[in-house]
């Protein structure tokens, strides 16, 4: 059972899960549902979209539309003021459906079909989109975060002007909070 392609595609959707979750852990719990200076969605609304995203797209991801009937995703943006604890379990419910989902699939699966409000795309354009919406949603995350945090930020992967430094020991990174940008 070849899964090389497929476990590709979930290390870089747990590279993005750790990603935000760091960002997420910098937070004051009063900044979760901060929108910033630019008024945008607030890390608690987005990790509600996230979720719902997730959850709707990845459960009997072959077998039904990736856009359940029981999904509301206009509440996702609801402003919300909610626990750590909470927001933290909505974000693991999300992406422990996307991994379930995941770990069952092989690289035949690739070309097989899947619906997504209707439209129909093959398993590895559905696994990019997903991936590329994921990957948008925990950037305004980390920006937001960055943002909030001013000074007190601490970067998640190469500090500014810390390349060279890097270079010479690429896993430097690594450590409580830090993501490898080469998983």
């Amino acid at each position: 059972m070849m899964r090389s392609i497929i476990e590709s595609v979930e290390n870089e959707y747990r590279r993005y899960e750790k990603l935000g979750e760091g960002a997420i852990a910098q937070l004051r719990d009063e900044e979760l549902a901060d929108s910033g200076a630019e008024k945008g969605n607030p890390a608690a609304t987005m990790v509600w979209h996230i979720s719902g995203n997730l959850k709707s797209r990845f459960t009997d991801f072959l077998t039904s539309d990736g856009e359940k009937p029981w999904r509301d995703r206009e509440s996702e943006f609801l402003p919300r003021l909610v626990a750590r604890d909470e927001l933290m379990r909505k974000w693991s419910e999300g992406w422990s459906v996307l991994f379930a989902s995941l770990g069952s699939l092989t690289d035949a699966d690739l070309t097989k079909t899947v619906v997504i409000r209707g439209q129909t795309l093959s398993v590895v354009e559905a696994l990019h989109r997903s991936l590329a919406h994921a990957a948008y949603h925990v950037g305004q995350i980390v920006y937001l975060a960055k943002s909030l945090r001013g000074r007190e930020w601490e970067s998640l992967s190469i500090a500014p002007g810390m390349s060279s430094q890097y270079n010479e020991n690429p896993t430097m990174e690594k450590g409580p909070g830090k993501i490898d940008p080469t998983e």
